[in-house]
């Protein structure tokens, strides 16, 4: 199994993991062949990737940190919450706090597997998507901080509604490909304010957690928005998301750029450490990621090509590889795995691009 750019599918191939739309529904099951009617329908629907079989590399399971269920029940419970804020009608707290609650049991439970950010989201499910993403990322920060459970979920639902205050913004500003105006990133900037006006109404949710919404644009150097606070003056929790928030943002793709990579945005963040962002969060947050999550298939220093089939958490940049093609190009008859982990001296170069993994002769 491995993931493959939309414009790169071919009719004939499998789907490995199924497609949901918004609301939950599946708009492809796993095991399904693509026709060109259905890789259109991709296309329409702006999805950028998807999984797919490989008779190449073989059956590759996938682990995610949570089950696809709960990841795609929780966009749904997102996005009729935002629907319902945006036509004044209450917003369901109960059923924001018991999936927090759920992804923090789940999270909980797999605390040994990495994040790989392996969600095939549309593009009119970016804001969703995005808060859940950043909810869970902000969660395994928080655990690998040594958070207690109040403190998980307190900040679980402060990430997952950080971006509440967008329904009070035009969709005109926020889905502009281009270039905001002066005018234009003035109403973006008024958003953590509209978030927390919102949800500091609802008494039965922490102040704590309507304060995410408030903050998670202030920067460590001072130079964020609203309030130009600064370092520690910041809460936690929203140093927390803010790191997240960057993080699932520059690895989505958006109408105006394509994504980073994983490397890339390791990078970028990196670079944010001590200016942007807290570099305690950064660290955080960056030990919970999968530099090359399963399915990736890579270029070992050997000259070896194989795919990643498993993750180590002490080590992420060494993974579980099984090797498929020798240093010459030759598919390997018998194909074996090697552990990066105990073998120091062997090393990933780089993962592939679609294009030269479709330049191996099978």
């Amino acid at each position: 199994m491995r993931r493959i750019s939309v414009q790169n599918l071919k009719p004939g191939m499998v789907v490995a993991r199924a497609i949901f739309s918004s609301d939950g529904r599946i708009l492809l099951h796993s095991g399904i062949i693509l026709s060109n009617r259905y890789i259109k329908r991709l296309g329409d629907l702006e999805i950028d990737s998807i999984y797919i079989r490989d008779k190449i590399f073989g059956y590759v399971e996938h682990r995610d940190v949570v089950a696809d269920e709960t990841r795609h029940n929780t966009i749904r419970m997102v996005r009729e919450n935002f629907n319902k804020l945006d036509k004044n009608h209450n917003l369901d707290t109960r059923a924001v706090k018991g999936t927090v609650d759920n992804i923090v049991d789940e999270l909980l439970i797999n605390r040994n597997i990495l994040f790989s950010l392996s969600d095939i989201r549309a593009f009119d499910d970016y804001t969703f998507a995005h808060s859940v993403n950043v909810c869970i990322l902000s969660i395994l920060t928080g655990i690998t901080m040594g958070y207690h459970r109040t403190q998980l979920n307190e900040l679980g639902i402060g990430a997952l509604l950080h971006d509440i205050g967008k329904i009070r913004i035009s969709l005109n500003v926020l889905n502009k490909p281009g270039e905001l105006t002066r005018n234009e990133f003035s109403e973006i900037k008024q958003h953590p304010e509209f978030g927390f006006k919102i949800l500091r109404e609802y008494h039965d949710l922490s102040l704590l957690s309507s304060h995410v919404a408030y903050q998670h644009h202030e920067r460590w150097d001072g130079q964020g928005y609203p309030r130009n606070l600064a370092g520690e003056k910041i809460l936690e929790y929203a140093r927390i998301v803010a790191v997240a928030d960057v993080y699932d943002a520059l690895l989505a793709n958006r109408p105006y750029r394509p994504p980073y990579s994983i490397n890339q945005g390791i990078n970028i963040l990196k670079r944010m450490s001590g200016i942007y962002l807290d570099p305690h969060c950064v660290t955080a947050l960056i030990t919970n990621i999968a530099v090359y999550p399963i399915g990736t298939v890579v270029k070992l220093n050997t000259g070896d090509t194989g795919i990643v089939i498993d993750t180590n958490r002490e080590y992420p940049t060494r993974p579980i590889v099984k090797v498929v093609f020798n240093s010459r190009g030759q598919r390997i008859a018998n194909q074996h795995e090697v552990d990066l982990s105990k073998l120091k001296t062997i090393m990933i170069t780089k993962p592939l691009s679609e294009e030269e993994i479709d330049s191996l002769k099978d």
